[in-house]
Formats: C-alpha cells, sequence, structure tokens
C-alpha cells in the first residue's frame, strides 16, 4: 500500500474541504454585514456586501435572492427626491410594500426569511423616521391616519408595545374604520391579548372587509385563517369578505357582544338595503352575498345574547339557507 499516496490524498481532500469552509465562512459573514445595513437603514451597503458575496460565490440562491430585494427598494428610494414633504415620502415608502410583495411573487423561487426581515426592518424604519420628523408634539399628535402609519411603522419593527399605543389612538377617531381595527387587533394578537384581537377582528370584517389590507397582517391567528378560506378557492376581493364567516365557522371569531339599539337598527337597515340589492342581480353579488350572511350571523349572535324569541333566529337561519345552503349547513 502507498502510503505516501494515501497521505497526499487526504491531505488534499482535507485542503479542499478546509477550502470551502473558508468561502461558506465568508459568504455568511458578508450576508449578516447585508442584513445587519438593512437593518441600519443603509441600503448602498448592503448592496457592496452583497455583490462581494456574489464574487465569492454566484450562483449561491440567497445572495440572489438578497441582491435583487436590495436592488428593488433601492430604485424605489430613489424617487423619494421626487417628493419634498416628510409626511408624503414615508407614505410613498408604505405604498410600495404592497408592491414588493408582488414584485416576490414575479421572481419567485425560494424566500429566505432572514432577507425579508431585514427588508422589512429597513422599510418600516425609513418610513417611521419620516413620520416622527411630521408627528412632532402638536395637532399632529390627533391626526388619524398618521397615528395609523406611525402604528404599522412600529409593528413593522417589531415594537409591538409603541404600535398598540398608537393603535389605540388611531381607533378612537376612527372606530368604524376596517383597516385601522385590523391593525389593532393584528397587534393585540402579536401581544398574546387573544380574547381582544378576536372581537377586534370580528368588528373590523364586519365594518370594512374591503379596507382591511390582509397582506399586512402577520398574526399567526389571521393569517392561518386567511390561509385556509384562500384554500376553499376564495380570492381578491372574496376573500375578506368570506373570512368573518368561516371566522365563526372555525371558531376563531368567538368574542362577540350585544348590539346597541342604534347598531341593531343600523344593521337591519343594511340587511334590507342587501336584499333588496341582491335581488336585482348586480354584477358584484358574489361580494354582496357574503356581506349579507355576516350581517345575518350577527343579528343571530344578537338575538342569542339577549334571549330574543327564537322565531327570530329560526327566521333568519332560513335566510341564509335559501342565500347559500352550505352555509347554512355548517352553521346550523
Amino acid at each position: 500500500m502507498d502510503t505516501d499516496a494515501l497521505v497526499k490524498g487526504d491531505a488534499q481532500g482535507n485542503g479542499e474541504g478546509h477550502y470551502a469552509g473558508m468561502l461558506n465562512s465568508g459568504l455568511s459573514e458578508l450576508l449578516q454585514k447585508a442584513y445587519g445595513s438593512l437593518k441600519a437603514r443603509d441600503a448602498a451597503s448592503a448592496q457592496t456586501a452583497l455583490e462581494d458575496a456574489l464574487r465569492i460565490d454566484f450562483d449561491d440562491p440567497e445572495v440572489v435572492y438578497a441582491l435583487k430585494c436590495v436592488k428593488w427598494w433601492l430604485e424605489r428610494i430613489k424617487k423619494l427626491d421626487d417628493f419634498q414633504d416628510a409626511y408624503e415620502k414615508g407614505g410613498f415608502i408604505l405604498s410600495q410594500w404592497k408592491s414588493f410583495y408582488s414584485f416576490l411573487d414575479r421572481i419567485g423561487g425560494t424566500a429566505f426569511e432572514p432577507c425579508l426581515y431585514a427588508i422589512r426592518r429597513f422599510v418600516f424604519s425609513s418610513a417611521l423616521e419620516y413620520f416622527q420628523d411630521v408627528l412632532g408634539e402638536g395637532e399632529n399628535q390627533h391626526e388619524p391616519v398618521l397615528l395609523l402609519q406611525v402604528g404599522q411603522c412600529y409593528k413593522g419593527v417589531g415594537n409591538y408595545d409603541l404600535a398598540l399605543r398608537y393603535l389605540q389612538q388611531a381607533v378612537r377617531f376612527r372606530r368604524e374604520d376596517g383597516e385601522t381595527l385590523a391593525e389593532l387587533a393584528d397587534v393585540s394578537a402579536l401581544l398574546d391579548e387573544t380574547r381582544t384581537a378576536k372581537a377586534l377582528f370580528r368588528e373590523a370584517f364586519f365594518m370594512d372587509p374591503q379596507g382591511v389590507d390582509l397582506g399586512n397582517l402577520e398574526s399567526e391567528m389571521i393569517v392561518r385563517l386567511r390561509d385556509r378560506v384562500a384554500s376553499l378557492g376564495f380570492s381578491g376581493p372574496e376573500l375578506p369578505e368570506w373570512i368573518p364567516i368561516y371566522g365563526a365557522i372555525f371558531g376563531v371569531f368567538t368574542v362577540k357582544r350585544a348590539l346597541k339599539p342604534v347598531e341593531l337598527g343600523r344593521i337591519r337597515q343594511s340587511v334590507f338595503s342587501l336584499e333588496n340589492e341582491i335581488r336585482g342581480g348586480p354584477d358584484n353579488a358574489e361580494l354582496l352575498r357574503p356581506r349579507l350572511i355576516n350581517r345575518y350571523l350577527w343579528l343571530i349572535d344578537h338575538y342569542e345574547n339577549v334571549r330574543e324569541d327564537p322565531a327570530l333566529i329560526e327566521e333568519t337561519m332560513l335566510k341564509i339557507k335559501i342565500i347559500d345552503p352550505v352555509i347554512f349547513e355548517r352553521i346550523r
């Protein structure tokens, strides 16, 4: 046996392994450097680190993915020069968040969570800096849309306590706004205030389901419900209309309340209007049907809560059966 040859081959193999390890170590360090730069709102330095990483391994999927993301945002950030006002700049950054996820859908492939987390920190901390300049200490402290945006930014950077504070202030001014209620519900869920979150989500999807930005909600409670309803074949504008119905069926929206007399009157009037509208065969009937069923469910919950005449409950259930027999079977 040629012992020298074996030793030589083993040394060569170890050398190659050591070299590969050095490459992997250098790649990892550059990725972490890039992500750190993003969290510090320095996308240009992140790009430089990723380009250096690409020279080590131009096929590494995470490096390629991260570089595409950073370049996309750098192109958007350039457009901030078109705005003079700090509030407009912050609003523009937030407006691009939804577009960014459309971009991710287009490029496809594996989504690398460390990259997306760093990008998220970059985006929301950048927008927050502009909004804080506007917030100041004066009358803007009572501007509900600004309070909502500041709350969204704090949620985006992971500061849920401050997000809760600003979103609670925003809801005081926007008690019937679906987006604001949903954001407050989302943060409440992230803080493990489950009962409050369930009640607020139920209100949000009753008040204005089309106003709820499903893509911006991140608590497990609502994400799992959204995905489950989507798996049933609902998408687009229909999806948020069906979420409160299946939220009740799946036992998610379980925190209910009695309606005030004024609220009861409004819901009955809304039911009457929707029933008449659906009879006319409108083009948006697929949105109106679940919206009407949701109102029926609220009436049933109210009747049960105040121990109303059971005949009213049966009458409302029969209306659901006529509109959607499948839903009727699932809730009876």
